[in-house]
């Protein structure tokens, strides 16, 4: 009897990792009794709001809408934060991803868009909304945009969701201004303004019923906007630089004074009290540690309990009820994947949620090991390499997978992407290359100029030093990103040749000039942070500097002599459509085969779940054809 290979389907599905997450996001209610959970079969999502402890109250079924998350508003009502993209008539430019915000009672079952019937507005919101508890009644303060003589404004609404009453809140917006921030109270005390054609930042203050400014700062790269309130509940805290360009937390106080946290308080993202809005702390990403830092010495007690429950598992706060004894958390297990659990600190019991992935376990997960190597030029970059289950770690064919950003960074815990490509039998290396944040500024100012050049070699250094060391086998190596990734993916192809044998982009630029004359069309034709801040890493002096050709794989497709995959959603509004479309016309033009799969309807985030799945399907099908695992 012949014994025949090991065929694809003994190998786990990709649906398993390329499909929507089995449960996207739960959040606790204020009082601690029900949750609110983001579920998906994969494709459609589907909102149930659950009683602690117990059985399913109310469900929705969300379908194809993209759901970005929710918010509770009080113990009755959840406000479901969803985007859209689209042209809107009356505005110039094209189509936007939208944000719109609904308010769910859950006594009614009835869905109301929070800013319906507003005159002179549009239905969708700016930022995130504010929620107070205002006199045991849940009022909901948004940003939306309203028009003054034909031109849009940052304006602020007072939503009281139990009367169901709407209102303008505060007629102190002008052109510039970017954010507000309302107190406990319910007062708006606090304005962001950001002249995007100057480049400068301002901090405006109210006291005694009257706007002043207190603080203001050249930020070419983008407004500080507002962070919230400091660790009184009162002061205004910024997220801003010094003059050395390190963060650092600054609360400015009513009267127009201010003070810094302290240095050695390093956090990455901010934790507030819902009800005093006072800071409480934070959280920062250090190497492959994730620190919780709590000022209140009894609230870090509680989270290191926390924390310590699970063991050597990554945990991360992902709500928690208002008097902060039922603690929601993701639990990312190396072995198992990610979790929710549900810690009663009352009770002093932990209850399993759900998993993240359906199907992911210790029989599908891949193993992953942090790495370090030394660039060319000796800089000391770091990564993730995760090796294909059950495989010798020698000789191993690669995928090189590059993050977004650039300034992203890759973390440690389950990814999906690359463990999807493990699961055929590759290792895949994911570099935290030169540009990369959470490294110091130093490290993120070392990619200034360096797009498509060091900032590309430091990926294929990676290649270099695991080929040295005989993990992988350097004439089996691909390229695969989706957005600056995917145009790392297209620069290995152009400029860093020689490394690779494919190279996949996913929503990645091809033509930098073009690129960039798109986003000064956005904002009609002036200088904006978004322009600097890409020509900062481009190293070019404008839109018009002859460098850009030099960088873009558009303009140099004739020197490519390896397969080319392009994808890209036809919704995507962060890097357009046309880029993939000029990239292919300019591989066809000259003579070079090129595949391109369109993804209709999707975006940049890749949001939805059959066309996720088919982006991944088809990588993984093209990186099989063209760089064999076995």
């Amino acid at each position: 009897m012949l014994c025949t290979p090991a065929l694809a389907a003994d190998k786990p599905s990709l649906a398993i990792y390329g499909a929507l997450p089995n449960i996207e996001e739960v959040k606790i209610s204020p009082d601690g009794a029900k949750l609110a959970v983001i579920a998906t079969d994969g494709d459609q999502r589907f909102l149930s709001i659950r009683q602690v402890g117990g059985g399913v109250l109310k469900g929705i079924i969300v379908g194809s809408t993209k759901l970005r998350g929710v918010e509770w508003a009080g113990p009755n009502h959840l406000l479901l934060i969803t985007s859209r993209t689209t042209e809107v008539f009356g505005l110039q430019g094209p189509a936007r991803e939208y944000m719109m915000a609904t308010d769910y009672n859950i006594a009614t079952g009835k869905q109301t868009p929070l800013l319906k019937d507003q005159p002179d507005a549009m239905n969708v919101i700016i930022s995130w909304p504010m929620v107070r508890m205002i006199d045991n009644e849940a009022v909901v303060f948004v940003e939306g945009v309203h028009f003054v003589e034909q031109r849009g404004r940052d304006m602020l609404y007072r939503i009281n969701l139990d009367k169901r009453a709407t209102r303008m809140l505060d007629f102190g917006a002008q052109e510039d201004t970017d954010g507000w921030l309302v107190d406990a109270a319910g007062a708006p005390v606090a304005q962001s303004l950001y002249d995007e054609r100057n480049g400068r930042w301002s901090l405006k203050i109210k006291t005694n019923g009257a706007w002043r400014k207190v603080d203001e700062a050249v930020t070419p790269m983008g407004s500080y906007g507002l962070s919230g309130f400091g660790r009184d509940g009162q002061s205004i805290l910024i997220w801003r630089t010094d003059e050395e360009n390190n963060d650092l937390l600054r609360e400015y106080r009513l009267d127009g004074g201010h003070q810094d946290l302290p240095k050695d308080v390093s956090l990455s993202g901010l934790i507030h009290d819902p009800d005093t809005l006072a800071l409480l702390g934070g959280y920062k990403l250090s190497g492959d540690d994730l620190h919780y830092t709590f000022f209140d010495p009894k609230a870090q007690k509680t989270w290191n309990m926390v924390a310590k429950a699970f063991g050597d598992d990554r945990v991360s706060l992902a709500s928690w009820s208002r008097d902060r004894r039922k603690v929601v958390v993701l639990v990312d297990s190396k072995t198992d994947g990610p979790d929710y659990a549900l810690v009663d600190l009352d009770a002093r019991k932990a209850e399993f949620l759900g998993s993240v992935y359906r199907g992911v376990n210790a029989d599908t997960i891949s193993p992953v090991r942090s790495i370090k190597y030394k660039a060319a030029d000796g800089l000391e970059i770091s990564g993730y390499l995760t090796l294909p289950k059950g495989r010798d770690p020698r000789n191993l064919p690669l995928i090189v997978l590059p993050h977004g950003g650039p300034e992203g960074r890759d973390e440690p815990g389950f990814n999906w992407w690359s463990q999807a490509s493990a699961s055929r039998g590759y290792a895949v290396l994911r570099p935290n290359f030169r540009g990369s944040e959470g490294f110091g500024w130093d490290f993120v100012k070392a990619g200034f100029g360096e797009w498509g050049k060091k900032m590309q070699t430091d990926l294929s250094d990676g290649v270099r030093d695991l080929a040295r060391q005989g993990v992988v086998d350097p004439k089996r190596v691909c390229i695969v990103g989706a957005s600056y990734g995917g145009y790392a993916a297209l620069a290995g192809a152009t400029l860093d040749r020689g490394v690779y044998r494919c190279a996949v982009s996913v929503a990645g630029p091809s033509d930098l000039k073009k690129m960039l004359q798109t986003v000064r069309d956005a904002h009609n034709g002036d200088m904006s942070a978004t322009q600097r801040y890409w020509l900062r890493f481009m190293g070019a002096d404008g839109i018009k500097d002859p460098d850009l050709i030099a960088i873009s794989p558009a303009k140099l497709a004739a020197k490519i002599d390896i397969p080319v995959l392009l994808i890209h959603g036809k919704d995507d509004t962060v890097v357009r459509y046309d880029q993939s479309q000029a990239m292919a016309d300019a591989l066809k033009k000259a003579g070079k085969p090129v595949e391109f799969v369109t993804l209709d309807g999707e975006d940049h985030w890749l949001s939805r779940g059959a066309t996720r799945l088919k982006m991944l399907t088809e990588v993984i099908a093209f990186v099989e054809r063209n760089n064999p695992p076995d």
